[in-house]
């Protein structure tokens, strides 16, 4: 039986790319208490500052969800989501132009919620949301949770999975085959899907480090 479970929330931030659109993603820092070394979105946990920070800017304490999502984008990768868009937030883990001009919610599409089962070891409850953004941003990883941030492709990200130079965990691996469906950055933008377990097939033919941590 795994541990308590904890609620989170994660960022499929899309831009278009000069082909595919392209996704941000993050390789988790080596000290990283989970999966360390894993590409995934920019997320985490939803902590008790997060309800404060809901009621801020959305004017609703039951969004602390959203605000994970936009507190852990500018923690991890440096960039902002205001009423404008997305930025540069500047100083490192600075929510200054957040408060300035608070995003609305409908700014963060909601695409999925995965709900780990019992048995992973680290169990959540992830609300994944979609943020639009313009050509140019470049994300600023902190260097300890996020060793490293960059754009790129979903099309890309599986290829490269494919001949094991990533490692991808289950959710971030069906999320990444959903984005991989989708022609345009409006398009991911706008998806919702339903998630799911993978099936015996799936435990038997994927790697290991889809399904545990290696």
């Amino acid at each position: 039986m795994g541990e308590e479970i904890r609620h989170a929330a994660s960022v499929v931030v899309v831009r278009e790319g000069t082909g595919d659109p392209e996704v941000l993603v993050l390789e988790r820092g080596p000290a990283s208490r989970f999966l360390p070394g894993y590409v995934v979105f920019p997320g985490g946990a939803v902590d008790d500052a997060d309800t404060a920070l809901a009621a801020r800017w959305f004017d609703d304490e039951g969004e602390a969800a959203r605000a994970a999502a936009v507190r852990e984008l500018v923690e991890e990768a440096g960039l902002a989501l205001t009423r404008a868009g997305l930025v540069d937030a500047g100083e490192p883990d600075s929510l200054d132009p957040v408060h300035a001009a608070p995003p609305s919610v409908s700014q963060l599409h909601e695409l999925a919620r995965w709900i780990a089962p019992d048995d992973v070891p680290v169990r959540f409850d992830a609300r994944y949301f979609a943020i639009a953004a313009e050509p140019g941003l470049e994300p600023a990883p902190d260097g300890s949770e996020a060793a490293h941030a960059w754009w790129a492709s979903p099309k890309e990200l599986l290829a490269e999975w494919q001949v094991g130079a990533r490692r991808l965990y289950w959710p971030t691996y069906a999320t990444m085959i959903e984005l991989a469906a989708c022609e345009s950055a409006k398009a991911i933008a706008s998806l919702t899907f339903v998630t799911r377990e993978p099936d015996d097939d799936e435990v038997v033919r994927l790697p290991r480090s889809v399904f545990w941590e290696e």
